[in-house]
């Protein structure tokens, strides 16, 4: 029993960072997935949809004042926001592919990849 009872301990904990990594990746994936499937419009929306909720939950974040981002970073990840949400509407539209949201959010989670790794 007393072995049960410590072995939650050995699971590491995330960092933001970490986390929002973690975000971006599973997002990523299901659009990957969505883009190169069977076709399948509603798998589309839902990936389609996470993403824009990421980015304009990341939107709202650099947005409050207080976030302690650099104010030129914070501004690129507001952009970063608006563009998503509008190219998204366009490959809803079926006027775009999903291949520029993939490859803002692999940018994005190198960026966070290699923030985390410096000292």
């Amino acid at each position: 029993m007393a072995l049960s009872a410590y072995a939650g301990a050995a699971i590491p904990t995330r960092t933001g960072r970490g986390t929002e990594y973690e975000l971006f990746a599973r997002v990523t994936h299901r659009l990957k997935a969505a883009a190169h499937g069977d076709g399948d419009f509603n798998a589309l929306v839902r990936a389609v949809h996470d993403n824009r909720s990421l980015w304009t939950a990341l939107a709202a974040d650099v947005a409050i004042e207080t976030n302690e981002l650099p104010s030129e970073l914070r501004a690129q990840i507001f952009y970063l926001s608006e563009f998503t949400s509008a190219h998204s509407r366009r490959v809803l539209a079926g006027e775009a592919g999903v291949d520029v949201l993939v490859d803002i959010n692999t940018a994005v989670m190198r960026g966070l990849r290699s923030e985390g790794d410096a000292p």
